[in-house]
Formats: structure tokens, sequence, C-alpha cells
């Protein structure tokens, strides 16, 4: 593709990089202390079938550029004038781009040009995703949670998080964030002597030296996390599905909440939960609309196969509390829950993957109160039980086939089979809940089981009894991994160790109307 000087200037290309020639452009200002930089590299997200969610941040206040191609040498690549990033949005920018139909792989370019001085441009940084296909085919894609947290950071003596750059192996479609993408609530220590008498180093920033309170606290954690070298190849190569669950804000949050935490001089979980959710929205590959600016659940059809029901369990929920009310305890909220139901049932993929940020079936406490659905007590359903309940019978009594839930946020890996038979309320049909995680984090568990829903533990994998927050180097840190076929549409689950090796692999038969 060549262009002339005068048609870089009117894209706005003109500045310190080269073109998709491998030429300079003339007038370009090499001086670096003039030029932007690409700050945290880039991310893709929230894919559908012709457009998707790039994102970037830059060092300064700058504006967004990119190259859109359907080969990574860039021939005749589309540029696109993406929008500011200004400090008023953590210098993030991200752009929706459309008219991506028909290309299955999408590769892009972004360069970030200074406001004021659009001849001083950035070096430029690549990324590709895969877009859902239109007909059957094969499609991978892997889950987790939890980057970052209970004192375990960056440290690069050690690789990093390298649990991400196994993940990258595995050439995933996509991946599913299962939420505590970051931890605001947990600071870094430099140093962590280890068991055996050797240091964990972590690399620290101001943000990670307190638990985050202002905005702009919110926002370094999720710049620390991109400071890691394998997480900024994962995201350039895999485009990402995002949650939120607690630790986005602080531990075991609810709206309305008043912190007894001296490490906090603002009190209010509400307001901080807002400075959080502004600083996730700003960082991650998230679709916003316009009627529904903050909004977190949404859906994801990827190819006839398969689709994605990304939950919310933070924003609606209720107070932590015993969890036992008889009617009116609110996790997803009613709106969600209908919300949720009526997605359902209007699906025609094959399977339906609902990416739950909490387990249904694990107690889950919070001191003497229950963070999560369960509340350790195996009778009929009670508290948030309820929405749980209706959700599943629901899904039994419409023919609703194939649903299957993928969690995180208990810190080890575990495949749970629910049936009636074993269960208090049986007005469902048997599913399966897959837990994995952590990504990057302390480790625990494992976890005890409720027996509302019947659920029983067919495999997991958790620290040795008496034993918790073990560093990532101890190696219990796990991702899941999916598999459809796209000619049997047999869908098979793998839960694996940060080293790649499989530990449980769970073949699953579609279902037909």
């Amino acid at each position: 593709m060549r262009m002339t000087r005068r048609g870089v200037l009117k894209l706005g290309l003109a500045g310190g990089a080269t073109l998709g020639t491998g030429l300079v452009a003339p007038g370009i200002v090499l001086a670096e202390g003039r030029r932007p930089v690409v700050d945290g590299g880039v991310m893709s997200g929230d894919m559908l079938a012709d457009r998707a969610m790039l994102w970037s941040r830059a060092d300064r206040p700058a504006r967004m550029l990119l190259e859109i191609a359907d080969n990574p040498e860039f021939r005749a690549a589309r540029q696109l004038h993406g929008p500011e990033a200004l400090p008023t949005g953590g210098l993030t920018a991200k752009l929706d781009a459309t008219g991506l139909g028909g290309m299955d792989e999408v590769h892009y370019r972004v360069r970030f040009a200074a406001l004021g001085d659009h001849r001083a441009i950035s070096e430029p940084v690549t990324g590709r995703l895969r877009l859902p296909p239109q007909t059957p085919r094969d499609v991978r894609f892997v889950w987790s949670g939890d980057t970052a947290g209970q004192g375990w950071g960056i440290d690069e003596s050690r690789g990093g998080m390298t649990t991400y750059a196994t993940m990258l192996d595995q050439r995933p479609d996509f991946f599913i964030h299962s939420g505590d993408t970051v931890y605001a609530d947990g600071p870094l220590k430099e140093s962590v002597e280890l068991a055996d008498g050797s240091l964990w180093r972590n690399r620290v920033t101001p943000e990670k030296l307190k638990v985050a309170e202002t905005l702009q606290e919110f926002r370094g954690q999720h710049a620390y996390n991109l400071l890691d070298a394998n997480v900024r190849r994962f995201n350039a190569e895999v485009p990402m599905l995002a949650q939120w669950d607690d630790h986005e804000t602080t531990n075991n949050w609810y709206p309305g909440e008043l912190l007894e935490d001296d490490r906090y001089t603002e009190k209010n979980a509400s307001l901080l939960a807002a400075r959080g959710r502004q600083a996730f929205l700003e960082h991650m590959p998230l679709r916003q609309r316009p009627e529904a600016p903050g909004r977190i659940h949404r859906r994801f059809v990827y190819g006839p196969g398969l689709e994605v029901f990304m939950l919310d369990m933070r924003t609606f929920r209720g107070a932590n509390d015993r969890n036992r009310q008889e009617r009116g305890a609110d996790l997803l909220g009613a709106e969600q829950l209908r919300w949720l139901l009526n997605s359902l049932r209007d699906s025609t993929a094959t399977w339906k993957i609902v990416a739950s940020d909490m387990p249904i079936g694990l107690v889950v406490r919070d001191g003497e109160h229950f963070e999560a659905v369960a509340n350790d007590d195996p009778g009929q359903p009670l508290g948030r039980e309820q929405e749980i309940a209706q959700l599943l019978k629901a899904i039994r009594d419409e023919d609703i086939h194939n649903v299957v839930w993928l969690t995180a946020d208990v810190h080890y890996t575990a495949a749970h089979h629910y049936s009636p038979e074993r269960a208090s309320f049986q007005d469902f049909a048997p599913f399966w809940e897959f837990v994995s995680g952590p990504l990057h984090a302390g480790t625990f568990g494992p976890g005890e089981l409720d027996a509302t829903f019947g659920p029983e533990v067919v495999f997991q994998k958790a620290p040795p009894e008496g034993q918790a927050n073990l560093p990532p180097s101890d190696g219990y840190q796990f991702f899941g991994q999916v598999d459809l076929d796209g000619e049997s549409e047999t869908l098979t689950v793998t839960l694996k160790d940060a080293a790649g090796q499989s530990l449980h692999r769970q073949v699953l038969e579609p279902q037909r109307a």
C-alpha cells in the first residue's frame, strides 16, 4: 500500500513510525521526547461476527490511530481515527471497530498521535483476534480468574505471570476472565520470604503500596498488571471477555456497605466501587452501550455451536448476611435474572456457557455471613439460592439443553456435577460446573459443598491440607480449556495447571431437543 505524504497527513499517520510499506513518511518527528508511547500494549474483546472492541493506552494526551487488515503484512489496510486518550479517562482509548464481517482473522495496529503535534506519533503495537465463525468449525477458549492477589505480584526473576504464557501456548480463540482481574485491596511488599528461605521479589509501583481509594489508585491496579510481558503478549493475541467481582474494589464488598477496615480512610464501599468500576471499564475491552454505560452482564454468540452469557454477581446483590431469607435476597437481581432467562430461552446455540464470577454450590464465607450463593444449609433454597433455583427450574421446564457453568473465585480447580437425585431441591435437570484459577494469586481450598442442588466433586486439586496462600511458584495455579468439535459438537472441558499439564478432562455430548 503506497501513499503520498499528503495522503499520510490526511489520515493522521504522519509521525515517528513506519507505514505498511516499511517506509518512513516525510515530515516525521523522530525526537523521542515529543512522541507518545503506547503504554500497556493492546487488547481486544467483546467480539461479534462483524465487530470487536480494540483497546490501548497512551502515556500522554493523544489520539488513537488504527490500521485494520485481514493479513499480518497489513496489505490494503483500513485506517481509522480512534478516540482521544485523555487524563479524564486514564489515558485509555478504545474503539468499537465495525465492518469486519467476512474476516476470519483480524490484524490491527495501534499508534497514538500527540494532540497539537500531529507529526509526533508513537511506534506501533500490533495485535490480532479471531472473529466468531458463521459456519460450524472447531473452537477453543480458556478461562480463569484472580490476577496478582494475596501479595503475589510480578517477580520478573521467576518469569512473571507465567500462566498467561501457558494459556497463549494453547492458541485459544478467546479468553474469559472470570473476575478479580486486579486486587485493589491487596498491597504489595517488595519482597516476601518463602518457606524454602528464598525471596519472592515483587515489582512495585506507588499505587500497589496501599489499598486503592482514589480513582487514580484504582487505575494503577490495572496498569500494574500490564507491566507483565506475559500479560501483554497474551492480550495482543487473544480477545478477552472480562467480568468483575469483589477485588476490583475490595474484598467481599456489597452496595451500601460501610467498611470496618483501618486501611481505608474512605469507608463508603459504594463510592469505592464507583471508582473501581470506572477504572475497570476504562481498562477492559468491554463494549459500553449508551443506554447502559456501566452494564457488565452481556452475551456473545460464537458461531452456531456456542454462546457465552457473562454474569455480574456484584452490582445487584444485597448485603452479605446469614443468607436464609425465605424471599427477597438478591445476587443477580430481578432484572438480570429476567435477562438471563430470556437470553437462554432465545439462544439457538448448541452449547450455552454461563460465565459466573462465583460458584453455585461452594460455601464462600464472609466471616459469620455468606458471600456467594450457598448458605451451608442443605435444605430447601433460602436466601440467594432462590434465584438459582428459579433459574434452574425454568431451564428444565423450558427444555433448554446443554447449559454449562464456568467460574473461578475460590483459588483452586474442580469439576462439580449437580443432580436432583442428590439434592434437597429437585426441580432441575443435571448440569456441570467447572472451577478454575487462580491465574497469579495465593492458592486456597478445597471448599465445602452445600447439598441444596446436589453437587458432587468429580475432580479437584488444591493445596495440601493445612496450607493456604501458597505462592504461584508452588504450582497451584490453574486455568480451564474448552474445546468444541465443529462437526460432532462434542464439548471437552480440560482443567490444566500453570505448566499446561492436563489434570482432568470431561467430554460432554450435546443433548438434542
